[in-house]
């Protein structure tokens, strides 16, 4: 491997930097986004369950709060609980403007390294071309240095696009993910609002 970053010159660094940052943020993001984290299965009627008990205190906001995202949208809810159905539901979606913020945290980097790879390969294949023609002079051809313009030129157009490739596939993966996650909490939202408001009637 070592040898194949020196046939490949100076201009794979900035490849390997973008390659292993990319990796850091495809990483963290399988962790955080887990259907489980975002969206607890029974949260819904375990708050509307709270709610119609009575028992809706600062400090079971509080926990609520802190149990997940979909936990922050309800507990802006619960905040409101004795508000008119406007201003719960603006609350919500204050709450959820927040939430979608934080659940796509880092997708932007993302994005820019799976546009930006292909680039910087691009510029190494430039960066080749131009020894490949350094190496011309009047007493002919160098083959050392010729090689290692083609080296730079191929290696870094390849690792260019092996970046690229399974970073935007990751990065559309995630984008959906984050749309499905935002889609099922503003439902889930309706149906805490609807619940307390035809309670309340």
């Amino acid at each position: 491997m070592l040898a194949i970053i020196q046939a490949a010159g100076w201009p794979i660094w900035p490849l390997l930097i973008a390659s292993v940052i990319g990796l850091a943020l495809i990483i963290e993001r399988l962790l955080y986004l887990r259907r489980n984290r975002i969206l607890p299965p029974n949260l819904l009627n375990e708050v509307i369950r709270v709610y119609q008990n009575g028992k809706v205190g600062s400090d079971v906001v509080t926990n609520l709060e802190q149990n997940s995202p979909l936990g922050r949208v309800l507990a802006a809810g619960l905040r409101n609980v004795n508000a008119p159905r406007e201003v719960m539901k603006e609350s919500i979606e204050e709450a959820g403007r927040g939430t979608a913020h934080d659940l796509e945290r880092f997708l932007t980097t993302l994005g820019t390294i799976a546009t930006l790879a292909p680039l910087m390969g691009l510029f190494g294949t430039v960066v080749g071309m131009i020894e490949i023609f350094g190496s011309q002079n009047a007493a002919g051809t160098n083959p050392a240095q010729l090689a290692h313009g083609i080296s730079v030129a191929l290696y870094n157009t390849g690792f260019g696009l092996a970046i690229a490739m399974p970073t935007l596939v990751f990065y559309r993966h995630f984008r959906a993910l984050v749309d499905s996650f935002i889609v099922d909490m503003e439902q889930q939202a309706v149906k805490f609002v609807d619940s307390v408001h035809s309670n309340r009637k």
